[in-house]
Formats: structure tokens, C-alpha cells, sequence
């Protein structure tokens, strides 16, 4: 794989930080140059970097692509200098690690909410929110955080999700902070492992149910898969006016495709960016410029 990172990170100088100055983060926060939520364009571009703090590593075949941090940050970088590219979505580490590179200026920082539901772990739909509070987001001047929502229907403790979930999105209602919550319905499989369904009525139903947590939708976005049929998407989208960004997730070695069914999907008036991870970060050909700006241009 030819190697796309213009910039080499220097890990002897973050941990040089983190040891000697951890007041540092704080400090390269509160000089952060900061911008609208959504410009002129009314266009969202969200590269996302959360994965790795649930445990999820895995590109397609690749299962430890994301483990090395230099090469993932660098990765990131590139994305981030490329025009376009709106901002990104990290867990605290990730963020902590950007803003000490000083790569954050004039970007949209979203803060990852709970990452609780370790991948592949019996308690994975106990998603709890172990990543930023609304203060964390508040205090740090972010611009919006992110929470997933996974509901089972055979599994009680879906209640306990939804109820955390929708006092979060008080939480952030109270700061004017927008919340990006990302629905599913879910179910095991018989050999135990967690499915998110993808189908038209699913994908519809998680979003009615998103929708109406919490005791205001002023402040709420919903972050939504493309369903399997790409052609039952203006349908599914017909269920909530709150505005929408798609997510990638993995889309394995069919890259052409996945760009088909999100240029589909960004024509639906709900429909306002996309927040993509994996699949430009670590594409098959490992060329992220190009996959970034190939992103970029569906917009």
C-alpha cells in the first residue's frame, strides 16, 4: 500500500506533552479558532475517528488496521488539510492528540459520547456513555457531540439506553450544543453476535424512535445508515424534518458503490453532509487524499 500521509506525527513530542504539560490540551483548546456548525454550502463533511475506543480496529480483512495511533493520526491530518473536509469525530484521546498538533483551527470538533458497548462483548448493547459529557463539550468550546443508539427489542436494557440517551439530548439542549445520534435497530444472531439491520422498515422505525427523545429536537441531528436498498432511501428519510448526515461504516473493497449510494442519498432535502470514517481513512487502494476528495465532491 503506498503510503498517503504528507506529515510524519511525532510521537516522542505528544508524549513529551502529555507528561511534562497536560495542561496543554486545555490550553490549545481555548485558542481554537472556531467556526459555524454549517456554512454557506449547508454542506457537512465529518471525517470519523471513534472507532478504536470500542474496540473496533478492523478495515474489512484488515482486523488491527486501526491499532497503530502515529499512522491513524496521520491519516487524519491528511484528511483534514484536504478543502472540504468540514471536521472530525473523536473520542477524547484522538481530539486531545489533534489539538496538541494544532490541526483543529477553523474545523467542526465533534465529541464521541459513549462507547461503552465494547465490539463483540456480551454487554456490547449496554452502550453507556463513557466517552464526553455535554460539560466535557461545553467546556472544551466543541461543537456538537455524538451518541450511539442501539435498540433491541429482545433486550430490556434497550430502555435503559433510550432513557440515558434522551436525558443526554436535554444535556446538550440546555448548552445549545446540536447532538448527532445515530440509531439502530439491532438483534443477535443465533451465534450471539450483534446485527444492526439495515432494512427499509428498521432503519425507519430507529429514526422515529431518535426523533422524539428528550424534551426538545432543536438541537438534535440524526446520523443514519444508507439502507440496503438504496432506492427505499427517500421513503425512509420521509420520517423526521430533523437534519441528517450518513454515515459510511465499512464498506469493504466495493468503494465505487458506496460513493453511488451516498451521491443518491445527499440529493433528499433532510439530508445535509457525511460523517465517514474507515472507509476514507483506510480505503482498499490507500490513497486517502483521493478517497476524501472523492467524498468531498458528492457534496
Amino acid at each position: 500500500m503506498r503510503t498517503t500521509a504528507t506529515a510524519r506525527v511525532d510521537v516522542a513530542e505528544l508524549v513529551r506533552l502529555r507528561t511534562h504539560r497536560p495542561e496543554a490540551v486545555a490550553e490549545a483548546a481555548a485558542r481554537r479558532a472556531r467556526r459555524p456548525l454549517v456554512e454557506d454550502t449547508g454542506r457537512l463533511m465529518i471525517v470519523a475517528a471513534d472507532h478504536p475506543a470500542r474496540g473496533a480496529l478492523g478495515v474489512g480483512e484488515r482486523r488491527m488496521a486501526m491499532a497503530s495511533r502515529a499512522d491513524l493520526l496521520e491519516r487524519l491530518c491528511l484528511a483534514l488539510s484536504r478543502p472540504g473536509v468540514d471536521g472530525v469525530l473523536g473520542t477524547a484521546d484522538i481530539l486531545d492528540d489533534l489539538l496538541l498538533l494544532g490541526v483543529l483551527d477553523d474545523k467542526i470538533v465533534m465529541g464521541s459520547m459513549n462507547r461503552g458497548g465494547l465490539q463483540g462483548a456480551s454487554f456490547e448493547l449496554d452502550d453507556r456513555f463513557t466517552g464526553h459529557r455535554p460539560k466535557d463539550i461545553e467546556r472544551l468550546g466543541f461543537d456538537a457531540g455524538k451518541l450511539l443508539l442501539r435498540i433491541d427489542y429482545d433486550d430490556p436494557g434497550s430502555l435503559n439506553t433510550l432513557e440515558s440517551t434522551a436525558r443526554v439530548v436535554d444535556e446538550m439542549a440546555e448548552r445549545r450544543l446540536p447532538v448527532f445520534v445515530e440509531p439502530f435497530i439491532s438483534r443477535r444472531t443465533p451465534e450471539g453476535r450483534l446485527r444492526n439491520d439495515l432494512g427499509a422498515e428498521a432503519v425507519t422505525r430507529s429514526i422515529a424512535i431518535a426523533s422524539g427523545l428528550g424534551g426538545t429536537s432543536a438541537y438534535t441531528w440524526l446520523k443514519v445508515p444508507v439502507t440496503e436498498d438504496p432506492d427505499d432511501m427517500a421513503r425512509v428519510m420521509e420520517t423526521s424534518t430533523l437534519p441528517a448526515v450518513l454515515l459510511g461504516g465499512d464498506v469493504g473493497e466495493d468503494q465505487e458503490g458506496a460513493y453511488e449510494k451516498w451521491r443518491h442519498a445527499l440529493r433528499l432535502p433532510t439530508v445535509q453532509g457525511l460523517v465517514v470514517g474507515r472507509s476514507l481513512l483506510y480505503p482498499a487502494d490507500g490513497d486517502v487524499a483521493a478517497a476524501v476528495d472523492t467524498a468531498v465532491g458528492l457534496l
